[in-house]
């Protein structure tokens, strides 16, 4: 029996570790993978370049401050619902199983899979750069350290969600927010959209409950 045990655990932890292919072209596949250190790679030297731009439009301090905050906010509704309406929404069709499939089903069956836990920049950028757009029709010139703001959000979520998959966090927020993503995986999806910060799921109730023993 604990032998029986013991492999079943290790078959439980390779499913969970795997990273299957989610296309026939190895061409695509390459793209659907990407290295946990390629967002930063990426994004630290725009959230700089979107800063210096501020500066250069002659923003003072505060103002640069209060746009990255206005940034960081607005990320973590971005966060928030982009998880609820848009990774968890599942068509009633062939064609709509399979994008929530590639969109984020394939985290849900393999949850560690460490090259599928930040997004692909074959992603990121264009959304990034829809964003960036967004921002700057909006807010004009003032959108640039906005955007260095939820990019900065971005990157802190990405990398939460790095960790608490594959980490064991030692303070109590991050205690926290691995218990809370572990239960939205293993408990109800339908729970604990935000991954680096619980405020909207609380703001909107839809934190993860702990089940009555």
């Amino acid at each position: 029996m604990a032998m029986e045990a013991h492999n079943e655990a290790q078959s439980r932890s390779s499913k969970l570790s795997a990273s299957p292919p989610l296309f026939k072209s190895e061409f695509l596949n390459f793209f659907s993978r990407v290295h946990p250190s390629i967002p930063a790679i990426i994004f630290v030297p725009v959230i700089v370049a979107m800063e210096w731009i501020g500066v250069d439009k002659g923003y003072s301090v505060l103002e640069l401050i209060a746009f990255f905050a206005i940034g960081l906010f607005i990320w973590t509704l971005t966060e928030y619902w982009l998880h609820r309406l848009v990774f968890h929404w599942e068509p009633d069709n062939a064609f709509g199983r399979r994008m929530h499939f590639i969109i984020h089903g394939i985290h849900h069956d393999h949850p560690n899979d460490k090259m599928r836990l930040v997004m692909p920049p074959s992603v990121s950028v264009p959304l990034a750069a829809l964003f960036l757009l967004a921002y700057w029709l909006v807010f004009g010139d003032a959108g640039f350290p906005i955007f260095a703001g939820f990019m900065t959000g971005y990157l802190f979520y990405d990398y939460t969600h790095y960790y608490v998959h594959h980490f064991v966090p030692k303070s109590k927020l991050g205690k926290k927010l691995r218990e809370q993503h572990m239960r939205h995986h293993f408990q109800d999806h339908r729970f604990g959209y935000g991954v680096s910060s619980p405020i909207w799921d609380v703001a909107f109730r839809t934190l993860p409950k702990k089940r009555n023993r």
